[in-house]
C-alpha cells in the first residue's frame, strides 16, 4: 500500500445531495438552564506562515473573578492557526515561562525537529524555530505543550489552541461557514465555588484517574452560551480535557452529522445521536437548528455513560466500576466522577434563518476501506497500576529507543489494555487507520473510520492500527491522559530509512 492510497485526501466527483427535512425538535430537544451563562468568544485567530508564539502567564475573566492563565500571545483562548495545504509554516516559540516548555503539532506529519518531543524543549527566555510544509489533509488539528513531565499543568492552564488546515477542495464543499461555523475547545477545569484555574493534583487518584474538572470550559470560558439562528451550523470540536471522555449529545439525543474526525473528512456523511470523544480527538460535526423555535435552549453536554472494568483504585474500594474518581466515596479529588453528565456549551435559538446547505453524499473520495489483516508486527501494552503508568511494562525514558521502524512501510499495531483505566493513545508521526478493536465496544466506531491519530483504548479492549511514517526520526507514542503521559506512559520509536 503506497502513502497517497494509505492516507487519502479530499478529492474531485463529489455528488450532491439535498439536506434532510430539518429535525422536529419538540419539547424533548430543549434544556434548560440551570445558571448565568456566559457569551461564547470566537477564538482569535492568526496565520502559520509567519508566526511568533509567546508562551506566558497572563490573566483571565473566570465566572464573578479572575485567574491566572497560560497561554500563547496574551490570548486566553490561545490563537486558533489557519494554514492551507501546501503553504511553508514558519513559526518561532519564545518562552517566557519560569520553566521549559515546547509545542506538538498534534496530528500533523511534520519532520522530527517540528513534532515538539520534549528533548527540544527550551528553558525560560528560549526560542525555537519551527519551520515545515504542511502536507496534510483538510482539517481539525491542535497544539499543546510537551514537556515531559509539565504537559498537563502547562495544557490545563491554558496553552492549547486549534489549528485549521484548509483546501481548495473543502471550499468548493459548500460547508457551513463564516458566523455558521463554530471552532470549539472544550476542557474541564475544577473550580469549586471559586473562580481561579489552579492545577493541584491529589497523588493518589488524580494520578489514576487523571486530573477530571468539575466544571466545563468552552473557548475559555464556563457556563458557555451562544446564540445560533435557524439553520445548519458546522460545529469543529477538540477535546482539550487533560483526562475528561466526552459522551456528546445534544439536548435529548438531538440528531447531528458527523463529517470528520481528527485527520479530515469521512469518506462519507454519519448520521448520529452519541459520539465519544477523548481527550486529543477532534470531531466536525453538522447540527440542524431549522426545526427548532426562537428562545428554544439546547445543550451541548457529555450524556453520562459507563466504562466497563473501571476499578477504584484506593484500599477498601477494589471492586470494578463503570465510572470512576467517585469524590463522594472517600476517595480524595474534587473533579465530577469521569463518565457522569456535564453540560458543555448552550445554544440559544433566535428567529433569524440560516442559508440553504447541500451537503455532500462523498466527502473523500480517496479514502479507501480498510480490514484486519490479521497479522500484527508489534504490541503495546497500556497498564496503570500501584501508581505507576506503563507501555510494555516500562516508564518513559528521554534517551531511549524502544521500538525502530522503516520509513514508507505499512504496520499494524496492536493496543492493549489489560488494566483497569481508560487509555486514549496518541501516535505521533501523523495520520492512521484503525483496523480493528476487539473485546469492551467490539468494533470499530463510525466516527473512527477516517484518519486517526488517536484512539480511545478502554479496559479489556484491543485496537489494531495500520500505521506508516513519512520522516526518519524520534517520534512518540503515548497516553493522551495527560497525568497517565507525564507519569510515563509514553515510549520513543525511532524511524529509519
Amino acid at each position: 500500500m503506497d502513502r497517497k492510497a494509505f492516507i487519502g485526501l479530499v478529492g474531485a466527483g463529489f455528488i450532491g445531495r439535498g439536506w434532510s427535512a430539518a429535525p422536529d425538535l419538540g419539547a424533548a430537544w430543549i434544556s434548560a438552564s440551570p445558571r448565568a451563562r456566559t457569551p461564547l468568544p470566537r477564538l482569535p485567530e492568526v496565520s502559520g506562515a509567519d508566526l511568533t508564539l509567546t508562551a506566558a502567564p497572563t490573566t483571565a475573566s473566570v465566572r464573578d473573578g479572575t485567574s491566572e492563565v497560560w497561554t500563547y500571545n496574551g490570548d486566553y483562548p490561545s490563537p486558533l492557526i489557519r494554514l492551507s495545504r501546501g503553504e511553508r509554516a514558519r513559526i518561532r516559540l519564545v518562552n517566557r515561562l519560569d520553566e521549559e516548555t515546547i509545542v506538538h503539532w498534534h496530528g500533523l506529519d511534520v519532520p522530527e525537529a517540528a513534532d515538539g518531543h520534549p528533548r527540544f524543549a527550551i528553558g525560560p527566555g528560549g526560542e525555537y524555530a519551527y519551520d515545515f510544509t504542511v502536507t496534510d489533509a483538510p482539517g481539525l488539528y491542535w497544539y499543546h505543550p510537551h514537556t515531559h513531565g509539565r504537559t498537563a499543568p502547562q495544557t490545563y492552564m491554558g496553552m492549547a489552541g486549534l489549528l485549521v488546515v484548509e483546501d481548495e477542495a473543502e471550499a468548493e464543499l459548500g460547508l457551513p461557514s463564516g458566523e455558521f461555523e463554530l471552532d470549539l475547545v472544550l476542557q474541564d477545569k475544577r473550580l469549586g465555588s471559586g473562580t481561579e484555574i489552579r492545577y493541584a493534583p491529589a497523588m493518589g487518584p488524580d494520578r489514576m484517574f487523571g486530573y477530571l474538572g468539575d466544571v466545563a470550559f468552552a473557548n475559555g470560558v464556563a457556563d458557555a452560551s451562544v446564540e445560533v439562528a435557524r439553520g445548519v451550523y458546522r460545529l469543529r470540536i477538540v477535546n482539550g480535557s487533560n483526562a475528561r471522555i466526552f459522551e456528546l449529545a445534544l439536548g435529548d439525543d438531538m440528531p447531528y452529522t458527523v463529517l470528520g474526525a481528527d485527520g479530515g473528512f469521512l469518506s462519507e456523511p454519519v448520521d448520529l445521536r452519541r459520539l465519544t470523544l477523548a481527550t486529543g480527538e477532534r470531531a466536525d460535526l453538522l447540527v440542524d437548528f431549522r426545526g427548532a423555535n426562537p428562545g428554544d435552549s439546547i445543550m451541548l453536554r457529555s450524556a453520562e455513560f459507563e466504562i466497563p472494568g473501571m476499578m477504584m483504585p484506593m484500599s477498601g474500594m477494589q471492586g470494578r466500576m463503570g465510572r470512576g474518581n467517585r469524590g463522594g466515596m472517600g476517595m480524595g479529588g474534587g473533579g465530577v466522577p469521569q463518565g457522569e453528565a456535564l453540560d458543555l456549551l448552550e445554544f440559544v435559538v433566535t428567529a433569524d434563518e440560516g442559508p440553504e446547505v447541500r451537503l455532500p453524499a462523498r466527502l473523500n473520495a480517496s479514502l479507501e476501506p480498510v480490514t484486519d489483516l490479521g497479522t500484527v508486527d508489534r504490541t503495546f501494552r497500556f497498564d496503570s497500576r500501584m501508581m505507576q503508568h506503563t507501555i510494555n511494562g516500562r516508564s518513559f525514558a528521554m534517551d531511549r529507543i524502544d521500538e525502530q521502524v522503516q520509513a514508507g512501510r505499512t504496520e499494524v499495531w496492536e493496543f492493549a489494555n489489560d488494566g483497569a483505566f481508560p487509555h486514549p493513545v496518541h501516535v505521533h508521526g501523523g495520520q492512521h487507520r484503525i483496523l480493528s478493536r476487539e473485546g469492551g465496544r467490539g468494533g470499530v466506531m463510525p466516527w473512527e473510520r477516517g484518519l486517526k491519530d488517536t484512539a480511545l483504548l478502554l479496559p479489556s479492549e484491543r485496537i489494531r492500527m495500520a500505521v506508516e511514517f513519512t520522516y526518519t526520526g524520534i517520534f512518540l507514542l503515548h497516553c493522551h491522559n495527560l497525568e497517565h503521559e507525564d507519569a510515563g506512559m509514553m515510549s520513543n520509536f525511532e524511524v529509519v530509512d
